[in-house]
């Protein structure tokens, strides 16, 4: 039985009491989050707020778009050191990881032997036998430590926590944030560290929405609630908050940023849903590589529009024939109209295909594929290139 019906699903709460969530970690800044009244999914065995009592979706999305917005996430960083952690991070993604410097960042997917995808995340090269790998959901620990034996390479849990910082103003907040100014250069994808109000953090031009942004990464011996202090003074000017999951979903549909798990997953190769440029074919060896190989090129993932919300799970019809299913869905308050993500069954149809899409108030509405992303085709936002602040409509 799936999680949601389109009208109602569980999120967690925080309630009074002792009892069984020995699993589960909260983020640095539960307790800052707990004042807007926040409700939770469970990402990596992490609380993830996906809402805020004290903040609509759509007052989410306008800050994101039109100041900053901070999300503490539920990504799980893993680190990897020693002699073999270059060789090992090359065998378990597809692209050439030995081609990230130190001070850089990368995108990892990672995929079973069958060319199946598995996970991906952002690859950070701290030093040149040092790596962390910012990890969406997924089971990639036990995967990794799996192909590490024999190799001079230790695999931990760093207990990091990363936070991001989006938004039109989001470099004008670290520039009044860091003790020395801002750092130079710090482009799309870089990596460094910077002092935040005298505590040295390591930060990433790097986000989960493509509008101007960056991450940062808060580690055992920080003092959290003091380095959230600094930052949230930083902000004030320029009408930083905190915000939820659900409101950046709707950001990062537009995006065609996808998730691992739902937009693709293990039954689904880079090659289905878009990812095939993160593939390095003339690289010497990595897990699936022989799969994809002969793997069919055709794109089945596509954008799609219609005036309602696509259920996410429901069913996507060409004609009077199931042609595929909704993989994400939401309501652009930009665009002002339903936006989603859907797997087709085969790969065939193109930009402007008419469809019927299956919404949350259970109906069949007519609709059509697009591609993604919807708008800024050449990620100019994130990197600069394009001040796009919308006015509200």
């Amino acid at each position: 039985m799936a999680s949601s019906d389109g009208k109602t699903r569980d999120l967690v709460s925080t309630i009074p009491g002792a009892g069984w969530d020995f699993s589960l970690s909260r983020h640095p800044y539960h307790e800052i989050e707990r004042p807007l009244g926040p409700h939770y999914c469970v990402y990596n065995r992490r609380l993830m707020a996906c809402c805020f009592d004290k903040l609509s979706t759509e007052d989410g999305y306008w800050l994101l778009r039109q100041k900053a917005a901070v999300l503490n996430t539920g990504e799980f960083p893993l680190q990897f050191k020693g002699a073999d952690a270059e060789r090992l991070l090359d065998k378990l993604f597809t692209k050439d990881i030995t081609k990230i410097r130190p001070g850089r960042c990368g995108y990892g997917l990672a995929c079973y032997e069958d060319g199946g995808l598995l996970v991906d995340g952002i690859l950070l090269r701290l030093e040149p036998d040092l790596f962390w790998y910012a990890q969406a959901d997924g089971d990639f620990y036990s995967w990794a430590r799996a192909h590490a034996a024999g190799m001079d390479v230790e695999i931990s849990d760093p207990e990091i926590f990363i936070s991001q910082v989006q938004g039109p103003n989001a470099l004008k907040i670290l520039q009044a944030a860091c003790d020395d100014g801002m750092p130079e250069p710090f482009g799309y994808f870089a990596m460094t560290r910077v002092n935040l109000g005298g505590q040295q953090v390591v930060i990433t031009r790097t986000g989960y929405t493509n509008e101007l942004g960056w991450e940062y990464y808060t580690e055992p011996q920080h003092d959290a609630d003091a380095l959230w202090q600094h930052l949230k003074s930083a902000g004030e000017d320029f009408g930083m908050e905190l915000f939820g999951l659900d409101a950046m979903h709707i950001r990062r549909i537009e995006a065609g940023i996808l998730n691992a798990g739902s937009d693709f997953d293990h039954t689904t190769t880079p090659y289905d849903v878009g990812l095939g440029r993160f593939i390095d074919e003339d690289k010497a060896d990595f897990i699936g590589k022989q799969a994809l190989q002969t793997a069919p090129r055709g794109l089945r993932l596509r954008g799609i529009k219609c005036k309602r919300e696509p259920h996410i799970g429901g069913a996507v019809h060409i004609g009077d024939k199931s042609a595929g299913k909704v993989t994400a869905g939401a309501i652009s308050p930009y665009l002002q109209h339903g936006i989603g993500i859907a797997l087709m069954d085969e790969p065939d149809p193109g930009e402007g295909t008419a469809v019927l899409i299956q919404c949350t108030d259970g109906e069949m509405h007519a609709g059509e594929l697009v591609d993604m992303p919807f708008y800024d085709r050449d990620a100019e936002i994130p990197r600069g290139k394009r001040v796009d602040i919308p006015s509200r409509t």
